[in-house]
Order: structure tokens, then C-alpha cells, then sequence
């Protein structure tokens, strides 16, 4: 028996077990541990109010043509404390001011086995955490190959969760809410169609992962500045309730080359028993470096419409003309082609956009479709399929720099890659001087179908390196990027604000290719945004749709997007004619403000409703939006986010009582009332509904009449 006692401690001893080390976060309500198990295996837990959130879960690498991988085996050698508190200033944001205010635990390792040093860095903030691998300069360790990242989320319960399939190609899915015992069996259904897709795995799921506990905890697991490094989708061991990281692999099947000293993105776990807070975080970015773009007095909001959902819809298309069934760029002569009559960019449609845009006082026109190579631009695996530079025939490319100059508006153009990444790559920079010389400040990229090179994914380190690359190209020549089919935002936006948009999940496209879940959209700030704005091309006012498909919105819930589906692009997508028919809705947004001083979170459960209000910076003018799900509700506005000793009218636009997503959606009212901020609302959403609501400090002459709210 004696023996066995000594030969345990020596075993213990040299897989080097410590005492757990424990962080608080700055407000004491979370709590992290980190230890090293029986065998040396790095381990954390996280607790929020005593709470367990996140037991004991492993840490660590399995490498490629590796005998001693970075799994267990490892000791101690030191780790440092400290704590930080900074409020800094976002280019554009839900707020003029961040603050960053965490605890930091640094803890470095050795792997016994081999000598090689991984360092482990955690930050505790009142929201949540994160951490991220750290690998520096060393003898033992230069280039290195990773098969997997063994990262473990463990779970305290069977929670319910709202989630998407594990996919390499797209995150353009329907989310499905399920307990995560139940994402086994319902994995099939979630799969819908898509363009380019590779689900991986019965009970793989995609990041931001938002979850709700028995008890009431939400918690959320993403990522944050992912640079150099696979996207990370978590696979769930359904009988221990454990997720383990699953890194995007590349052609090879390998998941990530690094050199050192290197870094992994963070790993991030937003928690709290209010899922306003969820909302409210600013983790994602906090954990992304300051801006790189030192001079960024070109980087600025833009409310646009555009040339695209009549094409979405097939009333006007892409491409020129209908006679060619192959296009050879430099080969192709389309003056000696018949056009097809339905070609949407068009120097005299697009003119139509213009006008309208600057009478009603937006910023931009977005026109797609303008350049050559449509008529066989997708599903061939065709290298050289655009470049970006040669106008169609029947587009005059100068001449609409010029018209839209003396109107006042800026064009935003389109570069469709066809996932032709290599083709992009050797045009940009020639792409993006025809965009100085012609005047467009902002790029709309697209990356449909199968990437090419073939055989890599929409996800793996070689395309995040990619689009990383576009952005920090773009900056060179002072011009914003709103990146569509590319990986999910990870809060990358601080670092280069130039990135003023993704598309990156299941946008209004989808309202026309039979429509999304009502409540799709209660979902997407607790998720996707997570990791920063969305080009989501709300405004949609005509429901029954051209080619047959039904948007599943109301009118009034299609207004409140625009404040409660963040992003400073933002486009007014319908047809000009539609806005025309209900003007006194179409005012809304065209008052709504694009950047914001300050957001306050009024209401919040995902899947079911959502509740903010926002001030507009620079201004005394605020903003609510509601955004509701399947079922009608009720709802409750304390308006005590106004100054006190002030009077305001608030234009209230809102769902009609008989109003429905599907059988009523255009049933709206306007109303306005007088408000402080003693003031509470109580207002009815529809089934798919909502309402949206300008207050702004009105006159006495303006208020009289005017009912006042209590």
C-alpha cells in the first residue's frame, strides 16, 4: 500500500499538478480557474454567480507528424496577474465610447515531454471571457503544423440552444432552437440548400453559439480576432454535453501552419442571467487591437439603395444578354451581342437609383451587374471569370461617376469573385484605382459557390489570410469594404474600420428564395452580431414578392431593423416605387440615424423579442426598434433613458391589431405622442412584427395637441 502512495506522488509530482489558480472578473460575479489535471492536461472553469458555466474543460493541440503532442504532460512554470481599465473611442459603433475593464491571468507552460513553451493568456471582464493560445520564440518549436485544436466548452445541463449547422462553405442557414441533445436528430432538416456548403458533422454547430440554461444563464461562445487562423465551429459530444473545438481545414485536410511566436484568436464565453447583457458586451472587441488606420476621416456611414433586389427577385438580371453560353475575358465581343432586354445596370436604370436617392437624401447607390462576365459566371470552376474593370456596353462607367457627383451621391460598386480568390487577388489592385479614379468610396465583395482554388473552404486559414488581405488593401487606397459570403466578423472591424459590413449569415436575399423564420431576426444580435455589423439590407415594403416568394416580416418590423440590425450601411432594399406607395412609413427611414452615441438594451429574450433604443451621435434624437417572433405580444417601454426635465415627441410606427407576417403585413399606424422620461409604453407587436419610434425635442408649438404618454 505504501508503495502505491509513493509511487502516485511521484506520478503526481511529475505531471507537475498545482493548485488552481482563480481570477475574478472586475465586478466579482464571474470566476475562472485554471489548473492541470492528473495527467497535465491544461484545464479551466468558468462560474458566474457561483453558478457553474463552463466545468472543468481540457485545453490543448494535437499536431501533425507529431509523436508528443501539446494534449497533457505539461508543469507550470510561472504566471502573471494584472488587471486593466481604459475606455476608448470606436470609429463608428453602438456607442461613442467603449470600455475595457478586465482581469488577466497569464499562465506559461512546459511541456515535459518535448521543453516546448505554450503560454495560455486569460481575461476575465464582468461580461465573460476570453483566452487564446500563445506560443513564443523558442528552440523546440518554429513552424508547426495543427491537426486540431482540443479546446472543450463543457456544459453544466442540457441546454436549450439556437444554432446553425457546422459548415466550411456557408453560415446561410435558418436557425433552429433545440435542446442540445436534440441537434443529433434535427442536424438533417437544418440542412437546407445553399450555393456552396460543407456540413461536417451530425452535431457540429456553428459560432456565435447562443444558449439558455434551466436556470436562466445565456451564454454565448464565439471567437474574437480571428487573424491567421481557421474559423472555429464546435462539435458537441451529445452524451457529456462537452464542445470541443473544430477547426476549418484546408485542401489538405490540415487545420492551421503557424510559425512562432504565434497566437491563436480568442475564445470567448459571454454570460449573464439577463440576456440584455448579452447583448450589451463588448468583449469581442476589446480583444481586438486598436485601429491600424491612423487616419480614418474616410471611413463613414452610408444609408444606400441600389440595383440589387430587382435582380434578387428576377424582374432584372446580371447579365447582358441570353446568346452566350461562355465568356472568355479579352476574347468575348459583347458589342456584337444581342442584349436580353432585362439587364438591371443599366446607365439609365441606375440614373433612376440616383435620383431618387438624392431626393430623398441618401448617401449611396449600390449597382451590381455593371461589369462583364455574367452570363457564365458561376457553378463552371472557372479561373479568370471576371476583372473587374470592363463595363458592359450598355454602362457608362465615367459617365455615372459624373451624374451621381452632381446629384450629390457616392456609388458603392460590386465585385462578385465567384470564389475565384487567386483571380481577385491579382485584380485588386487595379480594381481598386478604377474605384479612386471614378470616385467610389465602398465595395460590395461576393463570394459565391465552391472556392477556387478547389478543394478549399469558405473558412479555412488560407481564405481568412484572403479577406484579411482585401481589407488592409482596401485601407491603402481609403476605401470601405462590406464583405458578403465571407468568414463570420469576429470583432476584426476595431482593428481595421475600414471592414464597415458583412453579410456572413442569412440576410433579406433569403425573403426572396421562399423567406426566412419570423423570427429570424430576433435572433441574429445574439448571434451573428456577436461579432460586429451586418449588411442585412432590411426596408422591404411590398411582402409578395415578384417571382412568388413572401418576405415573413410586417411592414413596421422591417422599419424597427434599422435599429435593432446594427450597421453602418445600411440600405433601403425595395424598389423606389414600393416606398413611393406607403411615403409616410418610407420617412422613417430616411430619418433613422446610422451612428450611434449610446445604446440601451430595453428588452431582450432570443427567439422572441427584441427591444433597443439608441441615440444618435452627435444629436439629441433617439431611436427604438422591436423586432417580435412567432407569437403576439405586448410589450413595455420605460422611457428613462431620456434626460430628465425634458419633453420630446415621439413618432411611433407600429403594427395595426390585425396585423400579421404572412396574411397582413403592410397593416401598419403612425402615431405621436409626448413623452419624458417617466414616460412607459406599452405596445403590441405582431406575430412577425414590431414598431420603431423617433423621439426627438420638439417646441411647445409642435406638442400642442399632442397626447402626452404617462
Amino acid at each position: 500500500m505504501q508503495l502505491k502512495i509513493r509511487l502516485l506522488i511521484l506520478f503526481l509530482g511529475w505531471f507537475g499538478i498545482v493548485s488552481a489558480q482563480e481570477i475574478s472578473s472586475p465586478n466579482g460575479e464571474l470566476k475562472l480557474a485554471f489548473g492541470l489535471d492528473a495527467s497535465g492536461a491544461p484545464t479551466y472553469q468558468l462560474s458566474y454567480k457561483n453558478q457553474t458555466v463552463i466545468q472543468s474543460s481540457r485545453l490543448g493541440f494535437d499536431l501533425k507528424n507529431d509523436t508528443l503532442d501539446l494534449i497533457q504532460g505539461f508543469r507550470v512554470v510561472d504566471s502573471e496577474e494584472s488587471s486593466h481599465d481604459e475606455t476608448w473611442q470606436p470609429v463608428w459603433g453602438e456607442e461613442s465610447l467603449i470600455c475595457d475593464h478586465h482581469q488577466e491571468l497569464l499562465v506559461h507552460l512546459e511541456h515535459l515531454g518535448s521543453k516546448r513553451k505554450m503560454d495560455i493568456r486569460f481575461r476575465l471582464f464582468d461580461s465573460g471571457l476570453g483566452f487564446r493560445y500563445e506560443f513564443p520564440v523558442q528552440e523546440n518549436m518554429g513552424h508547426f503544423v495543427i491537426t486540431e485544436e482540443l479546446t472543450h466548452f463543457a456544459m453544466s445541463g442540457d441546454h436549450t440552444a439556437f444554432w446553425i449547422p457546422g459548415d466550411y462553405d456557408t453560415q446561410e442557414y435558418d436557425y433552429t432552437e433545440s435542446k442540445l441533445s436534440e441537434i443529433r436528430g434535427l442536424m438533417e432538416i437544418a440542412i437546407t440548400p445553399n450555393a456552396s456548403q460543407t456540413p461536417f458533422s451530425k452535431t457540429g454547430v456553428q459560432t456565435a453559439l447562443m444558449m439558455k440554461s434551466e436556470s436562466g444563464l445565456y451564454i454565448n461562445i464565439h471567437e474574437a480576432a480571428l487573424i491567421d487562423y481557421p474559423a472555429m465551429h464546435l462539435e458537441l459530444d451529445d452524451e457529456r454535453m462537452v464542445f470541443v473545438s473544430h477547426l476549418t481545414p484546408d485542401s489538405q485536410g490540415d487545420k492551421g501552419y503557424l510559425v512562432t511566436p504565434a497566437e491563436t484568436p480568442w475564445r470567448t464565453v459571454i454570460v449573464s442571467d439577463d440576456a440584455r447583457e448579452i447583448l450589451a458586451s463588448r468583449i469581442t472587441y476589446n480583444l481586438n487591437e486598436p485601429s491600424k488606420i491612423e487616419d480614418t476621416s474616410w471611413i463613414k456611414p452610408m444609408k444606400y439603395v441600389g440595383v440589387w433586389w430587382e435582380m434578387i427577385t428576377g424582374q432584372s438580371t446580371w447579365s447582358y444578354t441570353d446568346e452566350l453560353k461562355a465568356v472568355k475575358l479579352g476574347v468575348t465581343d459583347f458589342s456584337k451581342v444581342k442584349p436580353n432586354g432585362k439587364h438591371g445596370a443599366t446607365t439609365e436604370n441606375v440614373k433612376k437609383y440616383i435620383d431618387f436617392a438624392s431626393e430623398h437624401g441618401f448617401d449611396g447607390v449600390l449597382v451590381e451587374g455593371w461589369n462583364i462576365g455574367w452570363e457564365d459566371w458561376f457553378g463552371n470552376s472557372k479561373d479568370y471569370v471576371f476583372d473587374f474593370l470592363t463595363p458592359y456596353p450598355d454602362f457608362d462607367l465615367e459617365g455615372i461617376s459624373t451624374y451621381a457627383k452632381e446629384k450629390g451621391i457616392q456609388m458603392i460598386i460590386h465585385h462578385e469573385t465567384s470564389s475565384s480568390v487567386r483571380n481577385y487577388e491579382r485584380h485588386l489592385d487595379d480594381a481598386y484605382q478604377l474605384m479612386k479614379k471614378y470616385g467610389y468610396p465602398a465595395v460590395k465583395s461576393g463570394y459565391v459557390g465552391d472556392i477556387i482554388p478547389r478543394g478549399e473552404y469558405h473558412y479555412s486559414q488560407w481564405l481568412v489570410n484572403h479577406y484579411q488581405y482585401a481589407i488592409e488593401k482596401a485601407a491603402e487606397y481609403q476605401i470601405m469594404v462590406n464583405a458578403h459570403e465571407a468568414v463570420r466578423p469576429t470583432g476584426v472591424a476595431r482593428t481595421w474600420p475600414n471592414l464597415i459590413a458583412n453579410e456572413s449569415a442569412r440576410g433579406t436575399e433569403y425573403q426572396a428564395f421562399g423567406g426566412s423564420k419570423a423570427n429570424h431576426v430576433t435572433i441574429l444580435p445574439f448571434t451573428r452580431q456577436i461579432g460586429g455589423p451586418m449588411d442585412y439590407t432590411p426596408g422591404i415594403f411590398e411582402m409578395d414578392v415578384f417571382n412568388g416568394s413572401h418576405v415573413n416580416s410586417t411592414l413596421a418590423n422591417q422599419l424597427a431593423l434599422y435599429i435593432t440590425m446594427y450597421s453602418p450601411l445600411q440600405m433601403a432594399a425595395d424598389y423606389p416605387e414600393n416606398y413611393m406607395r406607403f411615403p409616410d412609413a418610407f420617412k422613417f427611414i430616411k430619418d433613422v440615424a446610422l451612428d450611434w452615441e449610446k445604446s440601451v438594451y430595453l428588452e431582450a429574450e432570443p427567439g422572441y423579442y427584441l427591444t433597443i433604443a439608441r441615440k444618435a451621435k452627435d444629436s439629441t434624437e433617439w431611436f427604438v426598434g422591436n423586432v417580435n417572433g412567432f407569437e403576439g405580444r405586448i410589450g413595455e417601454v420605460m422611457f428613462d433613458f431620456l434626460d430628465e426635465g425634458k419633453t420630446y415627441l415621439a413618432e411611433i410606427y407600429s403594427d395595426r391589431e390585425d396585423a400579421h407576417f404572412k396574411t397582413n403585413p403592410q397593416a401598419y399606424e403612425i402615431r405621436k405622442v409626448s413623452v419624458d422620461s417617466k414616460s412607459v409604453l406599452k405596445q403590441y407587436s405582431a406575430p412577425g412584427g414590431g414598431y420603431a419610434i423617433r423621439i426627438r425635442e420638439a417646441s411647445k408649438e409642435e406638442l400642442k395637441g399632442v397626447k402626452k404618454l404617462r
